[in-house]
């Protein structure tokens, strides 16, 4: 995964975070969508219907990137 400087983080525009209004967990390649999946749960200050939000983007965007999520809901994250 290519690390972000914070100039490069704050040109992306709303719709490459998982968490929009936050600016959290970036999804704009395959390697982002995956650790906003492992990182998923370590978000903090969000309401779970942010999470919802925020889980269907990142499902959204494992598709484009074809990345294969197993959990069927962000509730499955860390169970199993």
């Amino acid at each position: 995964m290519t690390d972000l400087s914070q100039e490069e983080r704050d040109a992306l525009s709303k719709d490459k975070f998982a968490f929009p209004t936050q600016r959290k967990a970036p999804i704009e390649d395959a390697a982002h969508v995956r650790a906003a999946i492992a990182r998923f749960n370590q978000v903090q200050g969000v309401t779970d219907k942010e999470r919802d939000e925020a889980w269907e983007r990142i499902l959204k965007a494992a598709k484009k990137f074809d990345v294969e999520v197993n959990e069927k809901s962000w509730r499955e994250i860390g169970r199993g």
